[in-house]
């Protein structure tokens, strides 16, 4: 059976049956899409790669400290700025969890 590690909630990796479902950078903190484009530029520019992370869900990405990608989740970033940077961008109720 495969294993993926993911970043949980205190920004520490472990291991997990199921894939990650966001990915991140770790060294600017940001997360967004598996399929962000500028996270795929990157990769295919030969960047990247070295500080990539996953993350189980959104919820989990914020709880560690990330900011979500302006170019994959631009209303997500867009909430993030209005709010100072202080996280918050989403409701993590309708995930059954608490970002706080």
């Amino acid at each position: 059976m495969a294993h993926y590690t993911l970043i949980g909630v205190d920004g520490t990796p472990y291991s997990s049956p199921r894939p990650g479902t966001i990915g991140g950078h770790r060294a600017s903190r940001i997360y967004g899409r598996l399929d962000c484009p500028s996270a795929r530029r990157a990769i295919d520019n030969g960047g990247y790669v070295r500080h990539r992370v996953f993350f189980a869900d959104e919820p989990t990405a914020v709880a560690a400290g990330f900011r979500p990608c302006a170019r994959c989740l631009p209303d997500r970033y867009r909430a993030w700025k209005v709010s100072g940077g202080r996280g918050g961008t989403i409701d993590c109720a309708s995930y059954g969890r608490d970002c706080a």
